[in-house]
């Protein structure tokens, strides 16, 4: 067909290059500014616009920072600070303040001196919040007015204006997100609130936030955060919070500035085996770590090892592993910089090259210098890497003994598991179930195109309290490492791993709810990725049969069984499922394996510390923790069947 005589829908030309100008490619793409559009971005403009209100902070001229969730999920957000300027800005002719909001890549964070350091460096911030509210008021206090301006899904809808006089300074910033953005939820949650603004307080030492939960008159919630230790501070909330006991009484602080940075890392080792490392930049947490990170590691290693040898706490062919330094420790990396260089909007790795051989030089020199200086401390962590390497010998000989045992096994894979016929993961899950007789009715019941069924046997063992060598060692773990395909610990690789669901099916009682804990507290601590990529997922089975005649109903609550039982004109029978071996192959499918009936739910794991908190709390060796935390949170079980 000739192009020029084509149908003008299948035309491709300069008429289908779209131009979205200003905020309009904001609300065209909101996903590229603030990561989605779901409840993580939602918060997410909660963040940025505090993180104007740090940036005061950080460059002195904030004390006080006040964020209020208003009834109707409004979010205002009060900070002490000079004020966003509001003289005419000369390129564009308007307010300052108006285009702070009005227009991407607008601030004072481009090398004007406005500020030397800042979180927001892309400057996207405030006018992106603008963009994606339903309606956004911002109020200046410059120390002699009070100057107000309002803007709706964008554009401002009224000149910026005088409405009082003051002597205070500061700007205040409320906004309602827009519900036809943000279609999933425009519901904000005070607990994701609190962690992260309580991580801008530990960074920001004597910066004093609070926190204000407004939506219900009679049920005001107020946290109100100041850390004059700092990330000291944090380091011991950590430690605090997950109950383990400390290697050594004080928290190890080095800091170090030069003309443009500032860094500083807080660290104590604790009698745990895992690590717990939090990297920021900016006040900004970098989830996926950066060279500021890999410059601590790699200096930790370095320290570890050098000392060991001058002072003979290692035999000179002797090395401790980058794992076997870490075991155990709690540490915070903050590092502050003028130009500092983020992978995305959303910040979650920091590139500057500089960095790390900036931390690398402080930790290497002030940790050395820490470790002659106080030789019991460092004799106290050298134990518990030592113990470290030790343990990951064994670790390697369990695995090679492992390797030998499925070698000599059918395929590598577990007597008792029934594969699936299907070998793409994209298509496949895994039923790991709780024991035989479940077991043998799920086999039976299963569609074995693509359902793979995996009875446990043997002892679990809880891995809060082992290390690796030990689940090599576990008769009930290894089967599951075996079918999954992917490994643990360091050898762990997700693109092995044979099936794209692994759906946990206990029984609803409290020795299936331990099963399932043990299972995920397993998965947290040696395969995170699978929660993480969300493959982890739970089953429902039903609690109740409702059955009148020919009629049968399955309900998974009380609720739903008193309401099954009202349509059938009170008088049914009720059958109260004990555990999944009650049930026959058909019934099992029909109410717990079909794709098209079944409910499973997705193991989430929004936050690493409040997951590895929850865990070591509920699987750790110590009981009073553990009774306090099910106090404060029975309210929330129901059903709970002992």
């Amino acid at each position: 067909m000739d192009i020029q005589n084509r149908p003008e829908e299948e035309k491709y030309d300069g008429n289908q290059i779209q131009v979205l100008e200003g905020l309009e490619a904001v609300r065209k793409r909101p996903g590229m500014y603030i990561g989605s559009t779901g409840e993580r971005g939602l918060h997410h403009l909660v963040y940025e616009v505090v993180d104007n209100a740090i940036d005061e902070a950080m460059a002195g001229f904030c004390k006080n920072i006040l964020v209020e969730i208003l009834p109707g999920e409004i979010i205002r957000v009060t900070d002490d600070g000079r004020g966003i300027p509001v003289g005419i800005q000369p390129k564009m002719g308007i307010p300052a303040v108006t285009v702070v909001f009005t227009v991407l890549h607008a601030g004072g964070k481009f090398g004007g001196g406005g500020y030397k350091m800042s979180s927001g460096l892309h400057g996207v911030g405030a006018s992106v919040v603008n963009a994606l509210s339903d309606w956004l008021e911002v109020e200046v206090r410059d120390g002699q007015h009070i100057y107000h301006q309002r803007f709706e899904r964008g554009p401002a809808v009224d000149d910026l204006h005088i409405v009082g006089d003051t002597t205070e300074t500061g700007t205040t910033v409320t906004f309602q997100p827009d519900a036809s953005i943000f279609t999933d939820t425009t519901v904000y949650r005070f607990e994701v609130l609190q962690r992260r603004l309580r991580e801008q307080a530990f960074l920001n030492a004597g910066l004093h936030i609070k926190l204000v939960d407004k939506r219900e008159e009679e049920n005001i919630i107020t946290d109100s955060m100041c850390y004059e230790g700092g990330i000291r501070s944090f380091v011991e909330y950590i430690q605090e919070r997950t109950k383990v006991t400390p290697v050594h009484p004080d928290v190890i602080y080095i800091t170090c500035e030069d003309e443009d940075s500032t860094a500083e890392v807080a660290l104590r080792y604790s009698d745990s085996f895992e690590e717990t490392i939090l990297s920021f930049a900016n006040d900004v947490h970098t989830v996926d770590g950066g060279t500021h990170e890999t410059g601590f590691k790699s200096a930790l290693t370095r320290v570890f090892n050098e000392y060991g040898h001058r002072f003979k706490l290692l035999k000179e062919e002797e090395k401790l592993s980058a794992e076997d330094v870490r075991e155990g420790i709690t540490a915070i990396i903050s590092v502050k910089l003028k130009e500092a260089q983020f992978e995305g909007q959303t910040k979650a790795r920091l590139g500057n090259t500089e960095v790390q051989t900036m931390v690398s030089r402080m930790v290497y020199d002030k940790l050395m210098t820490y470790f002659e200086e106080n030789p019991n401390v460092a004799g106290m962590i050298f134990e518990k890497a030592v113990a470290a390497s030790v343990a990951r010998e064994a670790a390697r000989r369990a695995r090679e003994l492992a390797r030998r045992k499925t070698a000599l096994s059918s395929g590598g894979l577990p007597g008792k598991l029934a594969d699936c016929q299907d070998r793409d993961s994209e298509n496949t899950e895994i039923y790991i179930v709780e024991g035989d007789s479940a077991g043998g009715s799920a086999k039976s019941g299963r569609d074995r195109r693509f359902q793979a069924i995996l009875p446990l046997w043997g002892k679990m063992l809880n891995v809060e309290k082992a290390r690796l060598d030990k689940v090599y060692n576990n008769e009930k773990l290894m089967p599951v490492v075996m079918a999954l395909g992917c490994g643990i610990g360091e050898e762990f690789d997700i693109e092995k791993l044979r099936y794209g669901k692994v759906i946990i099916m206990a029984d609803a009682d409290v020795d299936g709810s331990h099963i399932r804990t043990l299972l995920l507290t397993f998965f947290f601590r040696f395969m995170r990725p699978l929660i993480e990529e969300g493959h982890i997922f739970i089953a429902q089975p039903p609690l109740f049969q409702v059955k009148k005649g020919k009629q049968v109903r399955y309900a998974f609550s009380d609720e739903e069984r008193d309401q099954y039982i009202a349509e059938f004109g009170g008088n049914a029978d009720v059958q109260r499922y004990k555990g999944l071996g009650e049930m026959d192959s058909e019934q099992l499918w029909e109410t717990t394996m079909n794709p098209e009936n079944r409910t499973i739910l997705q193991v989430e794991m929004e936050d690493a510390v409040a997951a590895n908190e929850i865990f070591t709390i509920l699987m750790g060796d110590k009981v009073d923790p553990r009774r306090e935390f099910i106090e404060q949170n029975a309210k929330y079980v129901q059903n709970l069947d002992i």
